[in-house]
C-alpha cells in the first residue's frame, strides 16, 4: 500500500510541478509580449471552447462525477496506508506504547533461528498473526515444528501486547525443498 501511496505522490507531484513551470512560461511569455496570445496554451480558443458549455450539460457532469469518484478513492488509499503499529500495554495514562510489525518479526526470528535444526527462517508479522516459515537442516523434521511453534508463542506471548497474534509455523525439509 505504501508504494501505491508513494506513486500517486509522485505522480501529483509531477503534475503539479510540470502546471508549475507551464504557468511559468506563460506568465514570462504576457511579460515579454504582452496583449499576444499564449506561449504554449493557446487561451483564447480555450476560453472560446469552455464558454460555450454550460454546468447542466452531461460532460461537466460526468467529469464532477469522475472526480469525485478519484477523490473519494484517493482519500480511501490514504486512510488506510498508515502505519501497521501493534499496541502494546502502556506504562502510564499518559504513554503510549507501540512497536511496528518489523520488529516483532525479527524479535520472533532470532529466537526461532536459534533452536537446534533449524537451517533457515523467514517470519512475517502483524497485530493479528505471526507466521514462521523455517527449514530444517535434517531431512527429517521431527519435533521441530512444534519446538518452533512453542518458541514463537512464548516469544509473542513474553511481550505485553494488548491481543496475543495467532501463531502460524511452517517447516520445511530439505527433500521438500527441491
Amino acid at each position: 500500500m505504501r508504494f501505491l501511496v508513494r506513486l500517486i505522490t509522485t505522480l501529483l507531484g509531477l503534475a503539479v510541478a510540470a502546471a508549475g513551470v507551464l504557468l511559468a512560461i506563460e506568465a514570462v511569455a504576457a511579460l515579454v509580449r504582452p496583449g499576444a496570445g499564449g506561449l504554449v496554451v493557446p487561451w483564447e480558443r480555450v476560453h472560446a471552447a469552455l464558454s460555450v458549455v454550460s454546468w447542466d450539460d452531461a460532460p461537466v457532469r460526468v467529469s464532477a462525477a469522475v472526480l469525485v469518484v478519484v477523490g473519494l478513492l484517493l482519500l480511501l488509499i490514504a486512510t488506510t496506508s498508515g502505519r501497521r503499529d501493534i499496541r502494546l500495554h502502556d506504562p502510564a495514562p499518559e504513554v503510549t506504547v507501540t512497536t511496528d510489525p518489523r520488529s516483532l518479526a525479527r524479535l520472533v526470528g532470532h529466537q526461532v533461528r536459534d533452536q537446534d535444526g533449524v537451517a533457515t527462517a523467514s517470519v512475517t508479522a502483524s497485530a493479528k498473526r505471526v507466521q514462521v516459515r523455517a527449514s530444517s537442516q535434517f531431512r527429517e523434521a521431527g519435533d521441530l515444528r512444534g519446538r518452533l511453534t512453542e518458541t514463537a508463542e512464548h516469544a509473542v506471548q513474553d511481550l505485553p501486547l494488548r491481543s496475543t497474534p495467532k501463531v502460524l509455523v511452517q517447516v520445511s525439509t530439505p527433500k521438500e525443498r527441491r
